[in-house]
């Protein structure tokens, strides 16, 4: 084990990952930002996704929790900041809740369906896309095993949830759910997965010396090429997504 910590790079995630905000542009279409409305973007990222619900004429404040990547959005012109999900510092500030392929990447997601519903305004919508449980099971259970060869137990940085337990935590703190379910979606990678690995499953390969990094991806990427290589060569990722909207209920009469 190492103490080295997962440092998100925007560089890395433009060139290797940005099919996941490409793909996002769905929940955006879910989202149907309008004009003048104000929207958090809960785990914005480098603020590509952002900028689409920014030209539907929405009032946008990016949120995310590594400095480089809120950085990067900033970049683009975005009104970003660093800031937890399981802390945020609104109350009844916003029309809207947005978030794409960040939730999972939040393991007390109690505390931030908590924080989301006090950061909307009665009748405030919280819409989203995450990963589901069996989300890149396959690449998973690789990195498991090879980890178990060499005597590493990492804890899992993720949490897929079934849309059961999901909508459950929802209703829970308060939201009235509008839908929530979960299906199947393989993405075609750009590269081979072990760019995906080096840019995405990061906290699993801190944990390995440096010296042996190398070797530990090579071997994860020969585990997974019978499943998720084809015989053209090309590789994808076994996604399994969440895509859900709720709503804030409005005060009584």
């Amino acid at each position: 084990m190492t103490d080295e910590p997962f440092v998100w790079s925007p560089e890395r995630y433009g060139e290797h990952a940005r099919f996941v905000s490409d793909l996002g542009m769905s929940v955006v279409d879910l989202l149907a930002p309008r004009p003048g409305e104000r929207i958090l973007d809960l785990g914005c990222g480098d603020g590509a996704l952002t900028l689409h619900i920014v030209a539907a004429g929405s009032t946008v404040v990016g949120v995310d929790s590594s400095p480089d990547m809120v950085a990067a959005a900033r970049a683009r012109g975005l009104d970003a900041r660093v800031e937890s999900g399981t802390a945020l510092p609104y109350a009844a500030a916003f029309d809207a809740v947005f978030s794409n392929a960040a939730l999972h990447w939040m393991l007390d997601l109690e505390r931030v369906i908590v924080e989301v519903h006090r950061s909307l305004v009665a009748g405030g919508r919280f819409v989203g896309e995450f990963g589901a449980h069996g989300n890149v099971a396959t690449i998973v259970e690789a990195l498991h095993t090879a980890l178990d060869r060499r005597g590493i137990s990492v804890a899992s940085p993720w949490r897929f949830p079934h849309p059961a337990e999901f909508e459950a935590l929802l209703r829970a703190s308060g939201f009235d759910v509008g839908a929530v379910s979960s299906f199947p979606r393989p993405a075609a990678l750009p590269g081979d997965v072990g760019a995906w690995l080096e840019t995405l499953a990061g906290p699993y390969l801190v944990a390995v010396p440096r010296r042996e990094r190398a070797f530990f991806v090579a071997e994860v990427v020969d585990a997974l090429r019978p499943d998720l290589c084809d015989d053209a060569g090309g590789w994808s990722a076994d996604y399994v997504r969440l895509r859900f909207s709720a709503t804030k209920p409005t005060a009584p009469d």
